[in-house]
């Protein structure tokens, strides 16, 4: 589970609310069900105009990736490939073929069979370049599909405040429904805006860093099988993938 994102939407949502509550009001007094069906209907029928079913396919399915961790650790991985490049430089290529069926990352799996399989270096490095490109590809659809929604959802909030102003403006002649309907009106501005700051928005940026993680594995991995199948040494292999790293996670390599 990825603590961030729960904390995250949590905190986020707790803070607007409790702010409310400190300030002495009710929560009652922004749950309202019309501003709700307009701000949130209304986002979700631009955004579903706005892209295909796939692309909406695609913006649910990483939807949920962002309360998931990432399956591999990239420190996890160099030490995976430095193992197997010691056993390649030693055995020969072949010798991993018994290591495949326990490899748990498939993208690893897949390349360390190419390379096993006697596949050209050339070839092996377009297939795999190939798929993180497609994954690349998906994911940034993903987040798009929450960036357009979270710069509907404002704008689509203005609009039901502009509705419910309109509705005071037509029951001018009851003063003691004006104060009241005025707040019912802000409600949905409320509801846009918070939505798209507070949800919407930071969902976007999350697909977004997890498709930079994920890349970032992949290419590791990549220029991992590379050096294997090039018979480099286990320390020029491990020296090489320790660039993708970041520097804390460098120095904790570099100590032990």
């Amino acid at each position: 589970m990825e603590i961030t994102t729960i904390m995250g939407l949590f905190l986020g949502i707790f803070a607007v609310i409790g702010g409310q509550v400190l300030e002495g009001g009710h929560i009652g007094s922004i749950m309202q069900l019309t501003a709700a069906i307009i701000v949130f209907g209304g986002t979700f029928g631009a955004t579903v105009l706005s892209f295909t079913l796939s692309d909406l396919k695609k913006g649910l399915k990483y939807f949920f990736s962002i309360f998931k961790t990432s399956g591999e650790n990239p420190q996890d991985l160099l030490k995976i490939l430095t193992n197997f490049a010691g056993i390649a430089r030693k055995n020969g290529i072949l010798a991993l073929q018994s290591k495949v069926a326990d490899i748990k990352n498939q993208f690893l799996k897949r390349a360390t069979t190419y390379a096993v399989d006697g596949y050209e270096p050339a070839v092996i490095q377009d297939i795999l370049e190939k798929d993180i490109e497609t994954m690349e590809e998906e994911m940034q659809t993903a987040a798009k599909v929450f960036e357009a929604a979270g710069g509907f959802a404002p704008t689509v909030g203005i609009l039901g405040a502009v509705l419910g102003l309109i509705h005071v403006m037509e029951i001018m002649s009851d003063p003691s429904q004006i104060g009241s309907g005025i707040a019912v009106a802000f409600v949905a501005t409320v509801y846009g805006v918070g939505s798209a700051n507070l949800i919407l928005l930071p969902i976007s940026s999350k697909i977004k860093r997890k498709a930079k993680v994920e890349v970032l594995i992949k290419e590791l991995i990549i220029k991992g099988v590379m050096s294997i199948q090039g018979g480099l040494n286990p320390r020029i292999v491990e020296d090489k993938l320790s660039a993708f790293l970041e520097e804390g996670m460098r120095k904790i390599e570099e100590k032990k």
